[in-house]
């Protein structure tokens, strides 16, 4: 675009929302510096859509404040919040060009002529389009029809674009290609990108930070490495990705501090600060699992090591996953092809991984159970 463009600062104090018994929001609060790339990341209901609604004013939260560069906007209505927004049905007029869906917004500003057409002409340059001002919206792909309502929302340059699960419904491919053309424009504008989605790869790939939301709230915030490699609740772990979850209660011992469970005595990282006696969970991602051969020569590693037996081995293009039997729950690993041990299903193997790549968690409710996690939510 010819003239820059400036992000706004957002501020998210204590927001609730409830519809019946029913709470939607419960004191959701999060800073949003202006220019940064936010996601809102949780499974269905979790109160996502609801808190980017709010910011948008197609909602009142109960209380709370919503403040753009310091200023509350609660009682601004949505067509003066100067925040762009793209849905994920695109919501394209069908009876109108490109370039009239593009225009849109500028008409109802009343802006020149000469200005809107130089606008229209940007944008739809900036998302890809340029020269497909006189189709329809049915003559483009899914991924077009998107482009057309990102360029929609930008060409009136608001200082904050809201997206609401934007890449539902297209196919795996175009969403990653998507993805980056996302990455890319928010680099070159510099606004201020709120994004929501339940995928978690999107949700890695393009954020500055993430926030996790579970039942209304927000479990925690920060970069995807930080969520990925240090969760601070047993929900985050296992929603950002797939982990194996061991439980038990913390012991001392000659040999240092452990987690005590059904079959298994593990070291706890340095990190561990759970007190003696009390329950927890160590979570380990299946790429820092080392799997090798249990054989009576086998070398004894430094690390966690417990010995199970190989369920089946999945190969995934240049990624292998194995699922491990071990004391009567699976445990994933994960490797790049071609370079572990040759192991095979029904193998006898050791599972081996430094307690220092693990996190310990509270396990609040004592009733988590031993196993493979996927990032589905869902048990192996």
């Amino acid at each position: 675009m010819s003239e820059p463009m400036l992000g706004a600062a957002i501020e998210l104090l204590d927001l609730q929302k409830r519809y019946g018994d029913v709470t939607a929001l419960a004191n959701v609060s999060l800073d949003m510096p202006a220019g940064e790339f936010v996601t809102l990341l949780g499974p269905s209901g979790s109160g996502k859509t609801t808190t980017l609604n709010a910011i948008a004013g197609f909602l009142q939260p109960d209380s709370g404040r919503i403040l753009v560069d310091g200023s509350p906007i609660e009682a601004v209505p949505p067509h003066k919040r100067n925040i762009g927004m793209v849905f994920q049905s695109y919501a394209l007029f069908p009876h109108m060009t490109v370039q009239a869906n593009v225009a849109y917004p500028l008409k109802r500003r009343k802006m020149p002529k000469h200005e809107l057409q130089r606008r229209v002409a940007e944008s739809l340059e900036l998302v890809g389009l340029d020269g497909m001002q006189q189709r329809y919206p049915r003559e483009l792909s899914g991924g077009q029809q998107q482009r057309v309502a990102l360029a929609r929302a930008l060409v009136f340059r608001p200082r904050v674009l809201l997206m609401d699960e934007p890449l539902g419904a297209l196919d795996r491919r175009l969403r990653a290609s998507l993805q980056l053309e996302f990455k890319r424009i928010h680099r070159e504008l510099g606004i201020t990108f709120v994004y929501v989605t339940h995928d978690q790869d999107e949700a890695l790939v393009m954020s500055d930070r993430i926030a996790v939301f579970n039942n209304g709230s927000i479990e925690q915030v920060g970069t995807a490495s930080e969520l990925y490699e240090r969760p601070t609740t047993l929900f985050v772990a296992e929603f950002l990705g797939d982990s194996n979850v061991l439980p038990g209660v913390i012991a001392d011992g000659p040999a240092g501090r452990r987690l005590l469970g059904q079959g298994y005595e593990l070291a706890l990282p340095e990190a561990a600060a759970l007190a003696t006696g009390s329950r927890g969970v160590m979570t380990v991602r299946p790429e820092r699992v080392t799997v090798v051969p249990d054989t009576p020569t086998a070398p004894r590693r430094c690390g966690n090591t417990l010995a199970g037996r190989v369920k089946q081995v999945i190969y995934m293009g240049g990624i292998r996953r194995l699922e491990i039997d071990v004391a009567g729950f699976t445990m994933l690993a994960q490797e790049q092809a071609g370079t572990g041990a040759a192991v095979a299903a029904g193998d006898p193997v050791l599972a081996v991984w430094d307690a220092d790549r693990s996190v310990v968690l509270p396990d609040e409710q004592g009733e988590a159970t031993a196993g493979a996690v996927t990032g589905s939510l869902e048990e192996v």
